[in-house]
């Protein structure tokens, strides 16, 4: 099983400091500068309305549809995860209208890592999605910095406990003599 991130609508407040912390665990375009509406690419997207927010993330399928979906074999599975190799891909946008949960997003960068957007040469597509933050130490980055809580990695055992918990409830809750 692939691990994820999952989100608890109920404690999520919407401050999104989530998708600043993802921001900056993964500058993109413009090098080591500071955050600006240029280079501010978090790898999540907080969704608000009346009711609700939650930040959506990539759930890293089984069957990764977007997987299926990449024509030069761009995105894969590794450490457990579905990622997305940068050097491969071309931004033909095919695996962000592949993903259910439309945690894809395929954004416009300056192909030179210290070149600014708006005086480079040339302009490179990206996909970009949730990478579980594989190459921080800290692990995901959005995790650490919720206020709330409201972020949690689920892997086989978080499944194995959680599957267990819903067992036992179904079972309490059948009366006797119902069979």
């Amino acid at each position: 099983m692939n691990r994820f991130i999952i989100a608890e609508p109920q404690l999520c407040i919407g401050c999104r400091t989530c998708e600043i912390a993802c921001a900056l665990a993964h500058p993109v375009g413009l090098g080591a500068e500071a955050l600006s509406p240029l280079n501010f690419r978090p790898r999540l997207t907080v969704v608000k309305n009346a009711r609700v927010s939650t930040p959506v993330l990539c759930r890293h399928c089984e069957d990764a549809p977007c997987l299926h979906a990449c024509p030069n074999g761009a995105i894969i599975f590794s450490q457990d995860s579905v990622q997305v190799l940068q050097e491969l891909c071309v931004g033909c946008k095919t695996c962000m209208l592949a993903c259910p949960y439309g945690a894809i997003e395929v954004v416009a960068l300056p192909e030179a890592a210290n070149a600014d957007f708006w005086s480079a040469r040339t302009v490179r597509a990206q996909a970009l999605k949730c990478d579980l933050c594989i190459d921080h130490p800290g692990g995901p980055a959005c995790i650490a910095s919720c206020p709330t809580d409201a972020l949690h990695m689920v892997d086989q055992q978080v499944m194995d406990v959680s599957i267990k918990t819903r067992r036992e409830q179904a079972a309490r809750e059948i009366p006797l003599g119902q069979f």
